[in-house]
């Protein structure tokens, strides 16, 4: 009995064209970003805070190489720039070649001393200055020693790119790091929503439009989605298009990876008429042929489509 009813529904829609229903299509949720996070730098892992599952926060460190050489490197150019003795010592000298000019300039006026020597003192004054300089220079090289020194040691903690889980650790304690990755980590807030939609969509579905995405988890509800992205480019082979749609989840209470079905409110466009004659030798795949279709399943199909009054019987 219900294998009639089916080839009569198929009749019905051969006769009125399709049916003016929304459908829900098939999509899938993704992270919104995925990184693989390796290191900068060749090294040992030292140690790893991190394990699959754990949420990160943007620049958490994830896990530390060997530095004892950066750790002492730095250490001295601490101490190079934290060093101000030679330039108290500096300013010092300036001070007193100042004091003992000035003498030598009255000492001059009163015709006690020499051009000649006052010449010497004056010269010695501007090299005590020029000796200033140089110790502020000095320093302000150490402190950009202890930078570089610092950054180098930076380089030994590797930390996450952004908020989000720990989707996979690659290597442990012990193990030399050196073009692989160390972590794949994954942003899952908010997540990403891919649907592939037909092409005779294209223009309906614009950047703010939004759409019911029902995760096909158990007990979960249907959520709202916001499309972000079209695609402008048609798929000949399949005749479709991609959107791409964004979907909060700020407690992380939604995985990624699952599939899911997207609904826009939208039905595809009626064919306007009567369903065109299939080409020969194929049969139609609406219409049941009249030579596998019993009578009684043209009664069914006659009364469905001409109610209240009772059709004749026509074979």
């Amino acid at each position: 009995m219900s294998r009639r009813r089916n080839w009569g529904m198929l009749f019905l829609v051969g006769v009125s064209g399709s049916l003016a229903a929304a459908q829900p299509m098939g999509c899938l949720i993704e992270p919104e970003r995925v990184a693989e996070v390796g290191s900068p730098v060749i090294g040992v892992i030292e140690e790893i805070r991190v394990e699959r599952g754990d949420r990160v926060r943007q620049g958490q460190v994830l896990a530390l190489l060997r530095g004892e050489v950066e750790r002492a490197a730095v250490g001295v150019a601490s101490s190079r720039a934290q060093a101000a003795a030679d330039e108290r010592a500096a300013r010092a000298n300036v001070g007193f070649a100042r004091q003992k000019l000035a003498r030598s300039e009255d000492l001059l006026s009163r015709k006690f001393i020499s051009q000649q020597a006052l010449d010497q003192v004056r010269t010695e004054y501007e090299v005590a200055e020029q000796k200033l300089v140089q110790a502020g220079e000095q320093k302000r090289v150490a402190q950009r020693e202890l930078g570089l020194a610092t950054a180098q040691l930076a380089q030994r903690s590797i930390r996450s790119p952004f908020d989000g889980v720990v989707a996979e650790r690659y290597l442990s304690v012990g193990e030399r790091v050196e073009e692989k990755p160390l972590f794949r980590v994954a942003k899952v807030d908010p997540l990403k929503v891919q649907v592939v939609v037909p092409a005779a969509l294209y223009g309906k579905i614009k950047p703010g439009t939004l759409a019911s995405v029902q995760p096909q988890l158990p007990e979960v509800a249907a959520l709202s989605a916001e499309v972000i992205l079209v695609d402008q480019l048609i798929d000949a082979p399949s005749n479709t298009f991609r959107v791409q749609l964004v979907l909060p989840n700020p407690e992380l209470s939604l995985p990624a990876g699952l599939r899911c079905l997207a609904d826009f409110g939208l039905a595809l466009p009626s064919s306007g008429g009567t369903q065109a004659a299939a080409p020969a030798g194929r049969i139609s795949p609406l219409v049941a042929p009249k030579s596998i279709r019993p009578a009684s399943l043209a009664l069914e199909a006659n009364q469905a489509s001409v109610a209240p009054a009772r059709p004749s019987r026509a074979y």
